[in-house]
Formats: C-alpha cells, sequence, structure tokens
C-alpha cells in the first residue's frame, strides 16, 4: 500500500512517530495534538489494538481507502467520501500581506479563530506538526494555515481558514502557496484533504491540486 493510501499510519510511522502513541497494528496522536489515529489494516484485530490505547469516550477519526467495517465496540460516530488532493507541479507564493510564524505563544488566537471558522479539529498542541502561518490586522490573527501529517514523501497542508469578515482577499492563495513551496523545497509534496462539496475545492483546483482519490473519513469513539 502507497503511504498515501494510509496517510495518518505512515506519518505516525516515519517522520511523526516521535508523537505516535503505539499498539501493535494501531497508531495514534496525543489528543491534545490531534484525534486522529491509524491503522495497519482494517481488521479486527487493529480496532482491539487502538481500543487499548483509548479511554472511554476518546473519539478519532480515520482515513483510508476504503470503508471499514466497526467492529460493534466501538461507537461509529460518522462517515463519508472526501477527496486527497495532491500539488505535482511547484508553485511560486502569492504576494500578499505580510504573513507571521505561529507558534506556542499564538496557541489561543489559534484556537479561537479555528472554533469560528471550522476547518476541522485543531488542539492546544496540533501547532507542533509542522510550520503553521499565519496573517494579522494589528494583535487580531485574522487567517492561518500550517503543515499537519507528515506521510512519507508528503506534507498535508491543513487549517487554512479566514475571519469571515477578511474573506475575498487572497488570503488563503498566499498562505497555502507560501506553504506549499516550502513543501517542495524541503522535497515533499503537498496534499490536503477536503470535503467533497467544499467550495474551497475550487480555489484548490486554480492553485494546481488535482484529486489524487476519494479517501474514507470514518469517525469513532470508545464507548464510556
Amino acid at each position: 500500500m502507497l503511504p498515501l493510501d494510509n496517510p495518518i499510519y505512515s506519518a505516525l510511522a516515519t517522520d511523526q512517530a516521535p508523537f505516535a502513541l503505539t499498539n501493535g497494528l494501531a497508531r495514534r496522536f496525543p489528543l491534545e495534538v490531534s484525534p486522529l489515529a491509524g491503522l495497519r489494516d482494517g481488521s479486527p484485530e487493529a480496532f482491539a489494538d487502538l481500543r487499548e490505547l483509548a479511554e472511554p469516550g476518546d473519539r478519532f477519526g480515520l482515513f483510508t481507502i476504503a470503508e471499514l467495517e466497526v467492529p460493534d465496540d466501538w461507537e461509529l460516530v460518522g462517515e463519508r467520501w472526501i477527496d486527497q488532493m495532491v500539488l505535482e507541479t511547484p508553485v511560486e507564493p502569492v504576494e500578499g500581506p505580510p504573513l507571521v510564524e505561529l507558534g506556542e505563544a499564538d496557541v489561543p488566537a489559534m484556537l479561537a479563530l479555528t472554533a469560528a471558522t471550522q476547518p476541522g479539529p485543531f488542539g492546544a498542541r496540533t501547532f507542533e506538526l509542522g510550520r503553521y502561518l499565519g496573517i494579522r490586522d494589528g494583535e487580531r490573527l485574522v487567517a492561518m494555515a500550517g503543515e499537519r501529517i507528515r506521510p512519507e514523501g508528503a506534507i498535508e497542508i491543513s487549517a487554512v481558514c479566514t475571519d469571515p469578515d477578511y474573506l475575498g482577499r487572497g488570503y488563503a492563495k498566499t498562505l497555502m502557496t507560501t506553504l506549499a513551496a516550502g513543501i517542495f523545497a524541503a522535497g515533499r509534496q503537498p496534499i490536503l484533504h477536503v470535503k467533497t462539496e467544499n467550495g474551497a475545492k475550487h480555489l484548490y483546483e486554480k492553485l494546481g491540486f488535482r484529486v489524487r482519490r476519494p479517501a474514507r473519513l470514518t469517525q469513532i469513539r470508545r464507548p464510556r
């Protein structure tokens, strides 16, 4: 199986192994970093291994290339198809407002922005996964994007979000092209995961991203 066909497991087995909580066929991030988990395969044994890494009530997201048969001792919270997109041609950063490198001191502002815009899960330690860039208006963080999972040969761009008061100014384009250029410079391929009906998908296509394949997002919870 190619790394991008099982990206979370690949990331936790390679670059992001220092974050990995591992048991047999299962790996996961600490929840304050990310609620993502990876299974080497979709077997009952892999789910059982993940269950031993979970406390009652813990919830995880899994990315796979096929539908999973979730065992009865897990609660299926939701499942849907999304698109995995890849960028194959290097891009030049699009000019825009000055970008700032975001870090631990910016966590409250990052949490507030992601809570307001809902780009996907973002925790108090998510920024540790890679490079996060932002745009400020004075002291106010109004847009951001960053690097999340790092499967072998690739880096995922994630948490792309803009304050609703600042939409239409091209901030996402500036952030994404700057991150993508840095990823290419590091010898990796930019990837992202997006809901099929997400309007932002058209922006990503204009930047050169193409759909590599559909991916299955499965959300599960260990019952209390």
